[in-house]
This record gives C-alpha cells, structure tokens and sequence, in this order.
C-alpha cells in the first residue's frame, strides 16, 4: 500500500494539532480504515490492533502447502505512524500513516515462495498462498498442523500508551530539544529535530499450529545540531529510541539529547586533520559498538554461512578472538530498540552468546538457515513489513563487559586515535573487510585524549580487529540504529570502552608509524 505524505511549510502548532485530530493527514488506507481517519477522532481511534479469523488462517496455510512444502507461515500486519519536523525553530512536516496487510511464505527445501497483500480478505489470501506455493512447491509435504494461540513472554513494558498521547505532547517535547539546542552555545546556529513513533501489530501462524498476536510501539527521536566557527562547520546527531511508551521522554529527557549532540557540534569545530597509518584505537562506550555490529554480527548471520560463504564460516567451537572478547545478540533486553516479544517468525527472543572468550560458539538464525546449518532457532528472524520475507538479523547486540577500567585503557594506550563517536559503515559477510568514518574523534597523545580530528576512517578486515582487541571497559552502553541488509529493521549496538592494537586509520596527513 502506498501513502501518499502530506507536507507543509512552517506548520503553526495550533494549526498542525487542528490537522492532526481531524485526521487530516492525506492517505491511502483500506475503506475499513479509512472510515476511521475521516471521522473528527479518526486519529486518535486509529489503533493497530490485529485481528483476523484463525480458521481463515488455517485455510491459507493448508492452501500454501497442498501442492507441496515443508513449513508455511502468514504474516499479518497493521502499523499505525506518526512522523514529525521540526527544523529552524519550525514545524516543517507532519506525516500520519497507515500500512496494512499480508504475507504468506512457502518454504520447501532451500527454495522459498512469498506473496503479499495490502487487502486482507480470504480470496486475496488465498491467491497469496498460491503463488507462494507455485513459488516453492516441492516433492515433500508435511501436512500443517491446526493454529492454536501460543503466549510469549513480553519483553516490552507500557507506562503511557502511545495512542492516549496528545500530539501536544509530541510538539512539546520537540520545542525543548531545539531550545535547548540553541541554548548549549551561540556557535549553534541551527536545529533539526526528528520525531518518529508507531505500534505495528502483528499475528504469525504457521504450519506447526503456532498463533501469536502483540502490539509493539516504536519511538525514534533524533537531534542534528549545526556548529559554526573557525571557518567551518559541524553537523552533530544524537539519537534515543525504544520499543516503549511515552514514558522514554521521563527517563531521558528531550533537553539531555540536545545538549549532547551540542557539544558535539561546538567541540568538533576545533578539529584538525586526521593523521593516517597503522595506530591503536580506543573506542568509546555505546555507539560504537556499531563497528562490531557491522564488521562481526553480519557475518555471523546464518543464510551466509548456510552458503558456506564469510569469514566465520566453518569455525564454530574454534578460537576466532581475543580471550578478552564476548559478543552477545540479546532480543529479550528490556524495552531497547532491537527488543520484541519473539521475532517475525514467532520464535521466542532470547540471549544468544555468539563469542565466548574468543571461541564461536554459535551463528544467528531464522528458521529456514536453522535448518540447514542444523542448529537452533536464535530468534534472528526479521523483516522490515509484510512485503518481505523474514531474513537473519541481529537485534541487541554487544561485546559483553570486561573487567578493565575506562580510564586505565585510554592512560596505557602511549599514542592512537580515541574514537568518541562512528558514522556510516559498511562490511563484506563474505571477506570480512569493513569501512567507517569517524564523527568525532580526538588523537591520543601519552595516554591522554588531546586535539579533535577529522576526516578519520577505520579499515579492516571483522578477523584482525577481535583477534587485536586487548582491552575491555567495565562501562557496557548501547546506543540506537537503523540497519540495513535490502531490508531495514530496528536494532541496538552496544560495547565498553575497549582498545583495538594496530587498526588501519585513514586520514588527510601524512602517514604515521
């Protein structure tokens, strides 16, 4: 289903709120829910709730399966959105959206077939099931199993429910980030604030009788702030996101947000050009954890190694890192952003130590790439909508803490690079080798953190970097992102403060060592 954005310039709150509970954001919608939008409360009585027949899902599956198959599943699903601008000390934009429909999978063998529908209706759903099967259909059949409703234990606690929030509220907390912005330091000279919340129903059946049902409400709020001085500039970005309600803007403040990405944005304007050569780096805790997450996680996710392709390919209960290093993919952690109840297959979140001390001890799985490397469901199956198929991704995950103290790794570390914050990043599963830009950096200098620099990069190869890392911090963090494997999805990265000997920095200067 398409939704067509309504966007407008300098949106004045009374005007913006007016528009908002009138619902009268412009959109594409099924007629059911379109008699909901158009009424004078159509906003606020919009809910994601899922229901749908279980017989009627009974018959999809048996359908997805006569003609052959080992396993069918639908997936049904209902996203309520909402998305707002502020930039210039103005509401630019407001988006109200809803997507709604269907997906039906056949796997049989290694081959998969999948069909979706935006109309959720028994003669759709039945056509879904029929290109799915023609798709996949096979010699082996496993006759399905009637659906029965299945609990999950909820990994998700709900304070202040998103659909009881007045979108007052939501402006609210907006207007405190970009005064607070603005505020930190007259060498902010502007603000762009991100709001972004949704509760996406779910129902999963598939052909071994399992029946789920959940509500997951999403928040995402970004702050960019832009740094003016000495003859340059500074975008700095600071983000805050979780599977929760309202209730994330008591624990960490709008006002908080701003002022870190501030700093960022004034301290950066004193940076220099980045050296370039073989040096040690020291990672700060929290986001960084992100260089792990693209560099180890993607290539320890199954279909890869199903395909006997990666880096991490065949080294199960071998030694493949430092002793130093545990790295951990954690969907159960309460409320983070890379947190459900069970995947989008209906597998049960839980804690998946992937590296114990340096030894592998098992890859992250979706059922399909479970079966074939032989080993457990993780709980690793993801999709971005209704419109895709679920795929192995990672959702929480992080080196676990070590025994270290912060401040001692970064004062026995003579001379390096003191990574603060990473942006983009980008890793081959298949060689291993991997890029990312440092926002904001500093050297290292006799064990202290000195000069600001820029233009940093950090290439390599996911073996090299956890093989060299000799350091962990007590200080585990997490920070929030949005990754991307052809499908995006929600997740949390997260580490200690931890040292990596011998990176290849890349920088402007001439090289060092």
């Amino acid at each position: 289903m398409t939704i067509k954005r309504y966007f407008v310039e300098d949106i004045p709150r009374r005007k913006f709120l007016q528009m908002s509970l009138k619902g009268g954001v412009a959109l594409a919608a099924t007629p059911a829910l379109m008699s909901q939008l158009l009424s004078c409360r159509g906003a606020e009585q919009a809910h994601a709730d899922v229901s749908v027949d279980p017989q009627l899902l009974n018959r999809t599956i048996r359908k997805a399966l006569e003609k052959g198959g080992e396993f069918a599943d639908v997936y049904v699903e209902n996203r309520i959105s909402r998305q707002i601008l502020m930039e210039e000390s103005k509401f630019k934009s407001a988006v109200f959206g809803i997507s709604q429909g269907a997906g039906v999978r056949v796997i049989s063998g290694d081959k998969t077939g999948f069909a979706y529908t935006d109309d959720i209706n028994e003669v759709n759903l039945l056509r879904a099931a029929e290109v799915a099967y023609y798709v996949a259909k096979g010699t082996k059949v496993v006759p399905p199993v009637d659906i029965h409703e299945t609990v999950r234990e909820s990994y998700v606690t709900i304070k202040l429910p998103l659909q009881d929030i007045a979108d007052e509220k939501r402006l609210e907390v907006m207007t405190k980030a970009n005064q607070a912005a603005l505020d930190y330091d007259p060498k902010i000279k502007m603000a762009s604030i991100s709001y972004y919340d949704e509760v996406r129903g779910r129902t999963i059946a598939n052909s071994e009788g399992l029946l789920l049902s959940d509500a997951l409400p999403l928040l995402f709020f970004i702050v960019q702030t832009l740094g003016v001085g000495n003859n340059t500039r500074h975008m700095g970005r600071e983000r805050l996101s979780r599977h929760s309600g309202f209730e994330m803007f008591d624990e960490v403040t709008p006002e908080e947000i701003a002022r870190i990405c501030a700093r960022e944005s004034v301290a950066m304007l004193e940076a220099k050009d980045a050296p370039a050569g073989i040096m040690d780096v020291v990672v700060q805790n929290g986001w960084g954890g992100v260089l792990v997450h693209e560099a180890v996680g993607h290539p320890l996710e199954a279909d890869n190694i199903a395909k006997q392709v990666g880096a991490f390919t065949g080294k199960l209960g071998q030694k493949v890192a430092s002793e130093k290093f545990t790295m951990i993919d954690d969907g159960s952690l309460p409320n983070m952003r890379g947190t459900t109840s069970f995947d989008d297959e209906g597998t049960q979140m839980k804690r998946n130590v992937l590296i114990k001390d340096g030894v592998l001890q098992k890859y992250m799985s979706d059922i399909l790439s479970a079966k074939q490397i032989d080993q457990e469901r993780t709980g690793n199956g993801r999709r971005q909508s209704f419109r895709h198929i679920p795929i192995p991704r990672m959702t929480n995950t992080f080196i676990d803490r070590g025994k270290d103290n912060p401040e001692d790794i970064l004062a026995s570390t003579k001379e390096g690079l003191y990574v603060q914050s990473l942006s983009g990043g980008s890793v081959n599963p298949i060689t291993g080798i991997f890029n990312f830009t440092c926002r904001e950096a500093y050297l290292i200098e006799n064990g202290k953190k000195t000069i600001p620099v820029k233009g940093a990069t950090i290439i390599g190869n996911c073996l090299d970097i956890i093989a060299n890392t000799d350091a962990v911090g007590n200080d585990l963090a997490f920070g929030p992102g949005i990754c991307g494997k052809g499908q995006s999805c929600e997740v949390s990265a997260g580490q200690p403060t931890l040292r990596i000997r011998g990176i290849n920095v890349g920088g402007s200067k001439a090289r060092r060592g």
